[in-house]
């Protein structure tokens, strides 16, 4: 299945693009973005996830700036395909969670797979927005929760590394419709 769908920042000034294909070997997002959450920047997505919808691969790359290529085994072992290094630091992450777009939230709500008032704590491998790069450009573990308040609908995403906390409407895709006051579908 195919799904294209658009987002803009909440106060409208940004927009995202973004192509989702799901098929029995899992969820391929690609997307593209002009942001302006912290800033002005331009940037590009990659995610492949396996069949139980863990993620495997990552891409980013912000215009005029960083890159970054990571893949995953499926069992929580992350792999920095540009320095060619292990990265133990994410040992356990799933879930992918770039932070220009509300796409991947759809990864951890497939793969979990919530009945109605279920919780469950993640850790995710969090991809920075350009103004939070410190360093190399990779992905760090952070502390989430996915409530489901009606399945295939709605569920409560808690940032609990930044103390944040959302109501989600997600589409049959299991795409996000609205995300208040970060982004809205058009």
């Amino acid at each position: 299945m195919r799904t294209e769908v658009q987002w803009v920042d909440w106060d409208g000034k940004g927009l995202e693009h973004c192509v989702c294909e799901t098929d029995a070997d899992g969820i391929k997002l690609e997307g593209v973005v002009i942001g302006t959450r912290e800033g002005q920047y331009g940037g590009s997505y990659l995610v492949v996830t396996d069949a139980s919808y863990a993620t495997r691969e990552v891409r980013v790359s912000y215009v005029g700036g960083a890159h970054m290529h990571v893949t995953c085994d499926g069992k929580g072992n992350w792999f920095d395909c540009l320095a060619k290094r292990d990265l133990p630091f994410l040992k356990g992450c799933f879930d992918v969670d770039i932070g220009i777009t509300p796409a991947t939230n759809m990864l951890p709500i497939r793969r979990l797979q919530l009945p109605v008032g279920e919780a469950c704590d993640i850790s995710a491998a969090y991809v920075p927005l350009p103004s939070q790069i410190e360093g190399d450009f990779l992905p760090s573990c952070a502390a989430q929760r996915y409530n489901c308040l009606i399945p295939g609908r709605r569920y409560r995403y808690e940032g609990l590394f930044r103390n944040f906390s959302a109501e989600l409407e997600i589409d049959e895709a299991g795409l996000v419709i609205d995300y208040p006051d970060t982004f809205l579908r058009v």
